[in-house]
């Protein structure tokens, strides 16, 4: 077979550009596969490749420099926590700055993946094309399928139902009553939304609650107060300075009238808002626990309690998905309904060492600067300066992490993508340099970023 040594990258979002990036700068050809007419992915409010989870006022709950790309900062007039249409910008700044706009094939969709013989991929995309890949990057995201609870609530419910997936702007929830089902940072953005048109009674119900974390603390963006030396310091010496972070930032969260969760803080993703809370305190929001049944034109609680509803958000979650990896070739990479998919350092499997994938993690901070380095340790081992060890050692490795998260976070299919921002980060620099197999690649010069 005529096996190009080239990668196909799959999406250009905002894991997908940093790959390219990555790759141009090591000189590694490549060809990237985006479904839609822009790059930006989930970031592009309305979007036209279909799958952008964007609503109109959706900002960033990373601050901008713990969200930058290493190399290119974010320009200085920029808000703390930019909306989406100056995320796009960034994106497009970043794309066009170091120039491979050209290497990537718009409209164009990734349909089919099937390993070769020889380790190699042929990739089919929805034009008919096929092409012969040493290796292929998956950078689609993971949060564009939307999960609905299994096994739905029982009953029947009279009034409208969306998944916030599908959420763009608020005049849908005007002068209704609304129900948000989950306590995610999308659904406490809605539920704020719903609040602030003060046309409707606002609530939201959560099986096992949140711990809710502000934007800031004493004008100071909470984010940056994690640092590398406080990631190495013992979970309950974290617990204890981020207990007491809250505490100075907003009190007990049970005073605004949330629940605080039975689990110790750091068991479970935090939920971000600087708003909810205050809103919740002045009853715009109301938290219920789980749903028991729907009836009809009302809803019934696991209290007891019973509101009329007119319509309710699922913001329940995501389905990773890979509509082109199928059943017949991966096997073992069909996570849609448990979301568990183990992969050596979050970046490959040990069965299929060419296929990487980029940005599959839920970090406490941003993904984007974990999948610009997920990019360069695949650069690393495309071009040979890493090697990978052996498969037992990698499916040890695997199993370890496994086992840590299970033992650290509740078991939800929300928590098996989890990891610890500078951790993580650190494990992928450190078995860059374990591994190194003291060959040198001399990179292309790319564009210097711009004073921002």
């Amino acid at each position: 077979m005529n096996t190009q040594q080239k990668v196909c990258i799959i999406g250009a979002g905002s894991s997908g550009i940093a790959a390219c990036k990555v790759f141009q700068e090591y000189g590694i050809p490549f060809d990237c596969y985006e479904k839609g007419s822009q790059i930006g992915g989930n970031w592009r409010y309305e979007n036209d490749n279909g799958v952008s989870s964007a609503y109109r006022s959706l900002h960033i709950n990373t601050s901008r420099d713990v969200m930058a790309y290493s190399d290119f900062p974010m320009p200085d007039d920029y808000p703390m926590f930019p909306h989406h249409s100056q995320i796009i910008r960034y994106f497009d700044s970043y794309v066009d700055h170091f120039g491979f706009r050209d290497k990537i094939q718009f409209n164009t969709s990734v349909i089919d993946v099937k390993p070769e013989a020889d380790g190699s991929y042929t990739v089919t995309t929805d034009k008919g094309n096929t092409e012969n890949y040493s290796w292929v990057m998956v950078a689609n995201g993971h949060h564009w399928n939307p999960r609905y609870p299994d096994p739905p609530f029982k009953g029947q419910f009279n009034g409208e139902t969306m998944h916030v997936h599908y959420y763009k702007t608020p005049d849908v929830l005007e002068n209704k009553n609304v129900l948000i089902i989950g306590f995610g940072n999308s659904a406490v953005d809605v539920a704020c939304e719903a609040a602030r048109l003060h046309t409707g009674n606002v609530f939201l119900s959560t099986r096992s609650g949140a711990y809710v974390v502000p934007n800031y603390i004493m004008g100071i963006p909470f984010d940056t107060l994690a640092t590398p030396s406080l990631s190495k310091m013992p979970i309950w010496f974290q617990r204890a300075i981020l207990n007491f972070s809250l505490w100075l930032a907003r009190g007990p969260q049970e005073a605004y009238g949330v629940p605080k969760p039975k689990r110790k803080i750091l068991s479970e993703h935090p939920t971000l808002s600087q708003d909810f809370l205050n809103l919740a305190g002045r009853g715009k929001v109301k938290v219920k626990p789980n749903v028991q049944e729907l009836a009809g034109d009302e809803v019934v609680f696991e209290d007891g309690s019973r509101e009329k509803i007119d319509i309710i958000i699922y913001a329940t979650g995501y389905k990773v998905t890979f509509p082109f990896l199928s059943a017949d070739h991966f096997k073992p990479l069909k996570v849609e309904e448990t979301n568990d998919i183990q992969l050596y350092r979050r970046v490959l499997h040990p069965d299929y060492p060419g296929l990487f994938f980029l940005g599959l993690v839920q970090p406490l901070g941003a993904i984007m600067p974990l999948a610009e380095v997920q990019a360069i340790y695949a650069a690393k081992l495309i071009s040979g300066e890493v090697s990978l060890p052996s498969k037992e050692a990698m499916q040890k490795d695997i199993e370890d992490t496994r086992q840590k998260v299970a033992k650290r976070y509740k078991k939800s299919v929300r928590h098996t993508l989890q990891v610890d921002f500078f951790p993580y980060k650190e494990s992928v620099e450190r078995e860059m340099r374990k591994y190194a197999t003291g060959k040198k690649v001399q990179k292309f010069k790319v564009n210097k970023p711009m004073p921002a």
